[in-house]
């Protein structure tokens, strides 16, 4: 149920009237505004009769009924005949890409007008918003949208519902349902340098503050935890651990008495070499420079030593030997070389391999029994309210962030799927488990094509919701990424891409890409970010909400003086989320 738009509202002055266009092209607007008044993104609403559109500005041409005015400068003219050529012989167009439609209704005197509110009543009928099927008449006016529209569209805060920016031009809040965005997995993208930690800081700064999911983030640089310093501003940046507090974020550090800068971890995280899988190894196969027979080894090692495989192996000798009565010597029975003739593996192969994983068995980290059960200790915390940010400490190197965040991610989905089978088989005696979202650092190299099917996040990926786990992967190189991952992901936060392939693979799978690409490309780097995807009822360029002394006032609940902006009239009306699954 839902309150129905009223048909008329305080107008905005419009910016110009439909001449032309489709529902493929989109539509053209007669500007009768300057045109510099006007940017590509624009949100942009129609109003045609009982119909309303919302949509975007994708392009600004200039254009002349006679060519021959456009091709000569006016300077010479005198100014009456100037002012009479612009806006009648030389003159603007816009696009106007329409995205969503709003039925309004018969005329409220009308004698249908009853009668349609009893079957929007009754669910029979879906104003909407849903998606543009028809055209606006020629000449309908087009205004930029207000701060109701923006309202009606993208919700208001409170609740789950968490600005995350503002329009471009006037300034009005944009927000985005966070209890709808941990339903599927997402992506923050942009280029280095476009300020993805920031995006990425303020969002999860949101997800706890709302406490709509439980968070586990792998954090390879330390950026998210404790405080650090902005070298651009040179300002001190708060930590989400500060900003909320240890009762509802704490810092994991990897390995025994780990150090974050000049903070000490709330807790250490150490991995039982019997956790490992020869699939973990496998993902390192570029980082360690594993041979085409190492995967023939590796597998050689799993039928002889089962899930006790690497500790098995490390326990060998590589060099071990025995020496016969006529000195002929031959390999000891706990050699490498030994165990790999008796496998039928080649004994070069075998003892390649176990140098290359010799590295990866005497990280500090890395024991035969810790002192906690790392993942308990994690699963514990996220199942009692809090949220966990793993800082990798000094083991900032690729191969430690690929082997730790995937076999912790492995194992806590396990546990995620027993609690979920347990809560479905009990017919809702057991409550299902938290929701969780997984955050994830340079996606690409645990979700490329050639690995995306080896790992636990490739796995929830594909898995939607379905076990009460999301990714929130961050990365500056989308083209990376698995194609079938990338059409998985729900909503879609966007910074500036230079790349080609990059802005391909952001907009995969979602219509008006084509509109959308240029916007992409056009974006102010560190302030604009592109808003789109399942998780949000139209695309929209926005500027960015700041991680500054303000934000940090307003997720403590402190009071702060409203933000300056200037507000457009406010339609009375409600829009239902019957149709929220168009984008």
């Amino acid at each position: 149920m839902f309150d129905l738009p009223t048909q008329t509202t305080e107008a905005t002055a419009p910016l110009g009237y439909i001449v032309g266009g489709g529902l493929k092209e989109g539509f053209r607007v007669r500007l009768t505004i300057p045109a510099d008044s006007v940017q590509e993104g624009s949100f942009v609403v129609c109003e045609s009769g009982r119909f309303r559109y919302f949509g975007l500005v994708t392009d600004l041409q200039l254009g002349s009924t006679d060519p021959r005015f456009a091709d000569e400068q006016s300077d010479r003219l005198p100014l009456t005949i100037r002012r009479a050529l612009y806006g009648k012989t030389l003159y603007t167009t816009l696009e106007m890409y329409p995205t969503l439609l709003v039925d309004l209704g018969p005329e409220l005197t009308s004698p249908e007008r009853a009668e349609w509110q009893a079957r929007v009543d009754r669910g029979e009928e879906n104003p909407g918003p849903k998606p543009v099927k028809t055209v606006p008449a020629h000449h309908a006016p087009v205004r930029p949208a207000n701060e109701g529209d923006v309202a009606a569209i993208f919700g208001e805060e409170g609740g789950s519902v968490f600005a995350i920016g503002q329009t471009i031009e006037q300034g009005y809040p944009v927000c985005l349902d966070l209890s709808r965005f941990v339903k599927r997995s997402s992506g923050i993208f942009g280029a280095t340098g476009t300020g993805k930690s920031f995006l990425t800081r303020m969002v999860l700064a949101g997800l706890m503050k709302t406490n709509v999911a439980a968070a586990l983030v792998f954090d390879m640089h330390n950026e998210y935890g404790f405080d650090a310093q902005d070298t651009d501003r040179g300002e001190r940046v708060y930590g989400l651990r500060s900003l909320f507090g240890r009762s509802r974020v704490e810092v994991a550090g990897l390995g025994k008495g780990a150090m974050i800068g000049n903070d000490r971890a709330d807790f250490d995280v150490e991995i039982a070499a019997g956790d490992f899988t020869t699939a973990d190894i496998l993902l390192l196969g570029e980082t360690l420079n594993l041979t085409e027979t190492s995967a023939v080894t590796l597998s050689a090692l799993e039928r002889s030593f089962g899930d006790k495989w690497f500790v098995k192996f490390m326990e060998l000798d590589p060099t071990a030997e025995v020496t016969d009565e006529a000195g002929k010597r031959y390999p000891a029975p706990n050699s490498v070389a030994y165990w790999a003739r008796s496998a039928n593996v080649n004994d070069e192969a075998a003892k390649g391999l176990y140098r290359r994983l010799k590295r990866i068995y005497d990280k500090e980290y890395v024991v035969d029994r810790p002192a906690v059960d790392a993942v308990g200790a994690i699963v514990d915390r996220l199942e009692n309210g809090r949220h966990v940010i793993l800082s990798f400490g000094r083991h900032e190197q690729e191969a430690d962030y690929l082997l730790v965040s995937n076999i912790l991610t492995r194992r806590i989905r396990d546990r995620w799927v027993k609690k979920t089978e347990e809560h479905r088989g009990s017919v809702g005696s057991v409550a299902p488990p938290r929701p969780l979202v997984i955050v994830v650092e340079e996606a690409h190299k645990l979700l490329n094509p050639a690995v995306a099917g080896q790992t636990a996040f490739g796995t929830i990926a594909r898995e939607l919701r379905k076990y009460y786990v999301t990714l929130l992967i961050v990365d500056q190189r989308p083209s990376g990424i698995d194609d079938e991952v990338m059409s998985q992901l729900g909503t879609r936060v966007t910074g500036w891409l230079g790349d080609e392939d990059d802005i391909r693979a952001v907009l995969s799978g979602l219509s008006g890409r084509d509109q959308l690409r240029g916007m992409l490309a056009r974006l102010q780097e560190k302030e604009e970010v592109l808003l789109l995807g399942w998780g949000v009822k139209m695309p929209i360029p926005i500027r960015s909400r700041r991680y500054d002394k303000r934000f940090y006032d307003e997720m403590r609940g402190r009071a702060v003086a409203p933000a300056v902006a200037t507000p457009g009239p406010k339609p009375v009306y409600t829009l239902d989320d019957a149709n929220d699954d168009l984008f």
